[in-house]
């Protein structure tokens, strides 16, 4: 009698239109250095634009493909097959519009917030504050919709989408028995809802917002699912540091500090449970190409092409628990 496979888990951070051109070549390098598919993953979890990424890739999107897409190169085979999406448009560009009213997008938020700060990250108690953004993601829902059997979660068994309750502040792991029944692409926009940025997500009568309002990776939502071996793919970590000269890139690396702590103690929680568990985070190569706007459309392809090879030798280095960045 041989012994069953090991259980292995996917996850994919979020980090805007840049994260998602970064994390297709992860993706691509993992594949080719490590001869994991995609189907080898028992479990997806996927955060912003992550989110999206694992939509795709649970409908049966190759990494390859994703690369094609990016490029601009006609995807012949697949779901994506024939699929026109305008990477610098779809998602309203490289800057927010101006919000509805410049007051707190959730007074909800605000009251619940101060009666029990101590059970919700700072960022999530923060998101309150921002103005309601008026972006829309309506093709980034078309585009699920899509790729997607009709009346259908996903034909992946366990894609999980992380999104967040802006009334309550509380994370919401659509996908999962515990969290409420809703259509993919409803849950793919909300969890890709940046505050400040785009429209909260209605779903039966809630709001949802970005989910890395919670955490830019949820690791932890891994706890408790026997999984034996994870990866996580995290764009908007960085085990790299540098000092750049610009004030915004200064701001943008500080908070990459503070997502990178956050990700290794939710690690720490599911290393605890005896899995393996390989992180990627862009290495200095990566951060120069991508700069301080992590939704400037205009570095997409470079990042994705800097990503290439950064994460190749990467993960042609890592070790079994290591946290790697690339370049």
């Amino acid at each position: 009698m041989t012994d069953p496979a090991p259980k292995k888990a996917l996850v994919l951070g979020g980090g805007g239109v840049l994260g998602a051109a970064w994390s297709v070549g992860a993706l691509c390098a993992l594949e080719e250095t490590r001869g994991l598919g995609l189907e080898d993953f028992d479990i997806i979890v996927g955060t912003s634009a992550g989110a999206v990424l694992g939509s795709l890739v649970a409908a049966g999107v190759t990494p390859h493909q994703l690369k094609q897409h990016q490029l601009g190169e006609p995807v012949t085979t697949g779901p994506l097959a024939g699929y026109s999406w305008d990477y610098e448009t779809a998602t309203g560009g490289s800057r927010p519009s101006m919000p509805k009213l410049l007051g707190p997008g959730s007074f909800k938020l605000i009251a619940n917030g101060l009666r029990s700060l101590a059970k919700r990250p700072p960022t999530a108690f923060l998101s309150a504050f921002m103005p309601l953004g008026t972006g829309s993601l309506e093709r980034v829902g078309h585009l699920v919709d899509a790729i997607t059997p009709m009346d259908a979660w996903s034909p992946h068994r366990n894609l999980w989408v992380v999104a967040m309750n802006y009334t309550e502040g509380t994370r919401v792991v659509f996908g999962r028995p515990d969290a409420p029944e809703v259509p993919l692409a409803d849950a793919v926009m909300a969890s890709c809802a940046i505050p400040g940025w785009f429209e909260p997500v209605e779903i039966h009568g809630t709001p949802y917002i970005d989910g890395g309002a919670w955490s830019a990776t949820s690791v932890d939502v891994l706890v408790g699912s026997g999984v034996d071996e994870v990866y996580v793919v995290a764009p908007m970590l960085s085990f790299a540091d540098d000092e750049p000269v610009g004030f915004l890139t200064r701001v943008e690396r500080q908070w990459r500090h503070r997502v990178t702590r956050r990700c290794m103690n939710e690690v720490n929680e599911v290393e605890a449970e005896g899995a393996q568990v390989h992180v990627l985070g862009p290495g200095l190569e990566d951060l120069q190409a991508m700069g301080a706007n992590i939704m400037d459309t205009s570095r997409r392809v470079g990042v994705m092409e800097t990503s290439l090879r950064t994460s190749r030798r990467a993960w042609e280095g890592g070790t079994p628990g290591s946290f790697a960045a690339t370049g």
